[in-house]
């Protein structure tokens, strides 16, 4: 079946850096699109970034352009958040997930599979 299972998540400041790795199994990973997503306590999960099936196209959610770095390896089965210049308000718990099709997705209906989470935790 599908598993992703996220990890790297930890405690930072504000300012520091984080990689955040997603290792998936049970499936072609390499003709899936990924994502992240991240949800804090009293808020709605959201998306923070995707990429398709090859790397071709990638998208941010506008919180993050320009700080976080969505990747993967097709070999290693893997997808990758690095996040740069982390902010308080970047504390969340991070899900890695798999998209629908071999495309990218702003919406959470557009997953189908997601993992258990890794928190992220930014202090100022």
């Amino acid at each position: 079946q599908v598993q992703l299972e996220e990890s790297g998540g930890g405690s930072v400041q504000a300012g520091g850096s984080l990689r955040l790795s997603c290792a998936a199994s049970g499936f072609t990973f390499g003709s899936f699109g990924m994502a992240w997503f991240r949800q804090s306590p009293g808020k709605e999960r959201e998306f923070v970034a995707a990429c398709s099936w090859n790397y071709g196209k990638t998208i941010y959610g506008d919180s993050v352009k320009n700080r976080f770095t969505i990747s993967r390896d097709n070999v290693k089965n893997t997808v990758y958040l690095q996040m740069t210049s982390l902010k308080p308000e970047d504390t969340a718990v991070y899900y890695c997930a798999r998209r629908r099709g071999s495309d990218t997705s702003t919406f959470r209906a557009g997953y189908d599979s997601w993992g258990q989470g890794t928190q992220v935790t930014v202090s100022s």
